[in-house]
């Protein structure tokens, strides 16, 4: 459920299983032009925007480890849930607890949907229809 705050330039989106923590807040800072910077909070931790995420596609940053990782003070790592799927795959992401778990790291973590490798990867799917 998203909300706007007093202030018009806010959204808060409020965690359905624990209202008094919001899943999402987004404050715009200031705007110059169409470019704006913004802050915005997740569960984690707090991040200003725009900002640079960095690609752990199968829950890992290639040649960084998770210290590593937090010294950069990123705010934010970008995963694919397709991938993920994948490689670790489901069970072993349950196994650990997580994602978070897994790459033993903190910090916001944003999983896009795997929609264009699933269309991209179309063609090499066998679909059939069951009755």
């Amino acid at each position: 459920m998203m909300s706007n705050n007093e202030n018009e330039d806010d959204i808060v989106v409020v965690n359905p299983n624990n209202p008094e923590s919001p899943a999402l807040h987004f404050e715009i800072l200031g705007e110059w032009n169409r470019a704006r910077a913004s802050k915005l909070t997740l569960p984690h931790a707090t991040c200003n925007t725009p900002i640079f995420m960095p690609v752990g596609t199968q829950g890992t940053i290639k040649g960084l480890t998770s210290e590593q990782i937090k010294e950069l003070n990123c705010g934010i790592i970008l995963g694919n849930t397709y991938h993920l799927g994948n490689r670790p795959g489901i069970d072993v992401m349950n196994k650990v607890g997580g994602l978070h778990k897994f790459m033993n790291y903190n910090g916001n973590i944003l999983t896009d949907s795997g929609g264009f490798q699933m269309v991209s990867l179309l063609k090499l799917a066998h679909i059939t229809e069951v009755n």
